[in-house]
Formats: structure tokens, sequence, C-alpha cells
């Protein structure tokens, strides 16, 4: 299983809240189903370049909050998400899947972290109701 996660190191918000924000995003979102394996800490740390310690406390508020659970033999794996499932990727049409990648890479080049994007998005969304 490949998760696709970054850290920008320039930001002001922790590493391991980067990291916590965008494995929460990813399951709330459906690209992480329940029962997928996350990587190892060790591994996930080594990829970033960050200490494993700032990897395992990402997975422990992860699983404080109910989305994951480590599991001696079977590894960290999904167990949320939460009550509410968004709408896979499949069901939009290509104008507007396009249109979401190019904000999730625009606000990645600014260094914006998950959480930041989510809220811009749904602060511009409540505002067009």
């Amino acid at each position: 299983m490949t998760v696709d996660i970054s850290v920008n190191l320039k930001s002001p918000t922790p590493p391991y809240e980067q990291i916590r924000a965008q494995i929460s995003s990813l399951i709330t979102l459906g690209a992480l189903e329940r029962g997928a394996r996350l990587p190892p800490v060790r591994g996930l740390a080594a990829d970033l370049g960050l200490a494993a310690g700032t990897v395992a406390r990402a997975y422990k508020e992860l699983e404080q909050a109910g989305l994951i659970e480590t599991r001696r033999r079977n590894g960290t794996v999904v167990v949320g998400p939460p009550a509410v499932v968004a709408p896979r990727w499949g069901e939009a049409p290509a104008s507007v899947t396009a249109a979401v990648e190019h904000y999730i890479a625009e606000g990645r080049k600014a260094g914006l972290a998950n959480d930041t994007l989510l809220r811009l998005l749904a602060e511009r969304l409540g505002e067009r109701q």
C-alpha cells in the first residue's frame, strides 16, 4: 500500500501534525479504506527523512481519534473512517476532479497543509450556500 504523504519542513505546522492531517484526510475522503495497511513507522519516517518518533506521534494521535489501529502481526491498519463517508473520486466529472487536483497541487506549492486546504474549501463552500 502506498501512502502519498509529504512534509514541508518550512511550514509552521509541525511535521507530525502534517502527517496526521494528511492521513486523516485520506481516510475521510475514502482514499484509505477500512483494513488498508499503513507503512511501518520506521519505513515512513525513512521515506520522509524524519525521526521515527515523529511518525509514531502522528500514528498515536490517529489511533486516539479512532481512525487507525496498530496490531502486532498485521501492522497499522485503518479502522475508520468517521461515520460520514465522502463520495469517491470517480463520481465527479473529470473537469471537477482536475480542478481539485490543481487546487491541491497549488496548495502544496504554497506550503499549505491539507487541513488548511480543507478549511479554505469549506469556508468557500459555506459562502455559496
